[in-house]
């Protein structure tokens, strides 16, 4: 039995749901948690970064003779971490519980380096070689993201006093999520294989 597929409209779904918080932070006057949060700049950069792997996947599959299905699944897994920080701000869980920015970029990591180890790691091999690779993809993002935000806040003093303490932690919380990801992917992936190859050993 082949598994289920992850449908279309569910990355669609988390993408919606994002943009229609972002246009509520930037747009609805009067709400004192999303102030100073850079809302306008989010609004162009996290639909754009949302799109950007579907578009990729997209623009490398249309020049194979055989495309694969799209992978909605890992989308929705590289969408997810988008909503849950906007949702975050709209409930104003940065502010009102000490550990939600730490167990983010844990968790946000884990998902979306889960949904892109999906999509790039099909062919890598050995299983090792797919946690190197997946923690190592999840490190750059981790060290990217926080040169985006001392971009963002710290450069203009916003939050310099705990800026330094802030950002090896968040990086290094990123690369371990990372990390697990990498141990899920290389996970799923060895399954799908061994459901793959059965029948051609059983036919051999």
């Amino acid at each position: 039995m082949r598994p289920r597929s992850c449908p279309a409209w569910v990355p669609a779904a988390v993408l919606l749901a994002t943009v229609a918080q972002l246009l509520v932070a930037e747009y609805w006057p009067g709400i004192e948690r999303f102030a100073d949060k850079a809302f306008g700049a989010r609004l162009v950069a996290y639909p754009l970064l949302m799109l950007a792997v579907p578009v990729a996947w997209w623009l490398v599959s249309r020049r194979r003779a055989d495309p694969a299905a799209p992978p909605y699944g890992a989308f929705t897994l590289v969408m997810l971490p988008f909503l849950v920080d906007v949702t975050g701000n709209s409930l104003d869980l940065y502010d009102a519980v000490a550990w939600w920015d730490d167990l983010n970029h844990f968790g946000n990591w884990l998902l979306l380096c889960t949904g892109l180890g999906l999509i790039v790691c099909a062919r890598v091999r050995p299983r090792w070689a797919v946690v190197v690779l997946v923690t190592g993809i999840g490190a750059l993002l981790a060290i990217g993201w926080e040169l985006g935000e001392w971009y963002t806040f710290i450069r203009h003093g916003t939050e310099l006093d705990t800026a330094y303490e802030d950002t090896l932690g968040d990086e290094a919380l990123g690369t371990l999520g990372a990390f697990v990801a990498g141990l899920v992917v290389a996970s799923v992936l060895g399954r799908r294989r061994a459901r793959t190859e059965a029948p051609r050993a059983a036919a051999g």
